[in-house]
């Protein structure tokens, strides 16, 4: 931001024939011109884009952009770690995966990162990592990867009234990791929400980010069925959902170095998914 500058102006009135003196008695030069500032530094930063609230003000939920000709598609990597999970990362059960990490930068794969707090917790190095590196952005997945439904893959439930503070402890667990601009989206563990946890988290403007490819790479042992359900499933537009847990998802980085090239050769062209919530908002 370019401060106004205060110019002090001091005139010794001596004289008419005598030139003009500074303030301190001495001859007054003037100033060497100083170059004209950018056009655009005064200008406030750009909000990452979101959707507007839906009915009754409700987070609004996102899954995919307009059908476009344009062939864009957002890779999407939960970075999971439940609360109570921390004596088994310290019994050396990994939740982290970085050579998936190092596979995205070597393919140059833009990609948003939904991650929990208590992964940020765990691996701050690497969260502070992904959250300087401009080829990722760094969402919420929330602070415990506790459901926010009953009946969600087994996970234990967050109380109603605990919900909206289990997402802000998730943005606050990142800024003590290092990550500086943490992105306004925000992906349900599970991915299971409804009426209830949607008024939850509402007003604290972040979108609730789905997908509409699974890719089933939790658990799998085979990454060329992960590789062909994710190709298989591919539209314009489309967010997939897949994992960056190596305990959980040991096939996904073989799986992401088939993907790549063969997507890439289908014409598709790899974003975040701010870009498609900035397509789908109007936002380009």
């Amino acid at each position: 931001m370019i401060l106004p500058v205060r110019r002090l102006v001091a005139l010794c009135a001596l004289g008419a024939a005598v030139a003009p003196l500074t303030a301190c008695g001495t001859p007054h030069t003037p100033p060497a011109a100083r170059p004209a500032a950018p056009a655009h530094a005064s200008l406030p930063p750009t909000r990452p884009p979101t959707l507007a609230p839906g009915p009754a003000g409700l987070t609004p939920v996102f899954s995919n952009a307009p059908r476009t000709a344009d062939k864009r598609v957002a890779l999407t990597f939960d970075a999971d770690m439940t609360a109570d999970q921390g004596a088994r990362a310290a019994a050396g059960e990994h939740f982290d995966n970085p050579g998936l990490i190092a596979a995205l930068r070597a393919l140059k794969v833009p990609a948003t990162v939904f991650m929990t707090g208590r992964w940020a917790e765990e691996y701050p190095d690497q969260a502070r990592s992904l959250g300087h590196d401009p080829g990722f952005e760094v969402a919420n997945h929330s602070y415990s990867h506790y459901a926010f439904t009953d009946d969600c893959y087994g996970l234990p439930t967050v109380p109603e009234d605990r919900m909206r503070a289990d997402v802000e402890r998730a943005f606050t667990a990142f800024r003590k990791a290092g990550v500086p601009d943490a992105m306004p989206y925000f992906r349900f563990p599970g991915g299971c929400y409804d009426r209830r946890a949607l008024r939850a988290v509402s007003g604290m403007g972040v979108t609730a980010v789905q997908w509409d490819v699974v890719s089933g790479d939790a658990f799998a042992t085979d990454a060329d069925a992960v590789a062909r359900q994710v190709l298989e499933g591919v539209r314009p537009g489309s967010v997939v959902v897949m994992h960056c847990t190596r305990s959980a998802a040991p096939t996904t980085e073989r799986a992401v170095r088939a993907i790549v090239p063969e997507l890439r050769r289908q014409g598709y062209r790899f974003v975040k998914v701010s870009e498609l919530i900035g397509a789908a908002s109007g936002r380009r």
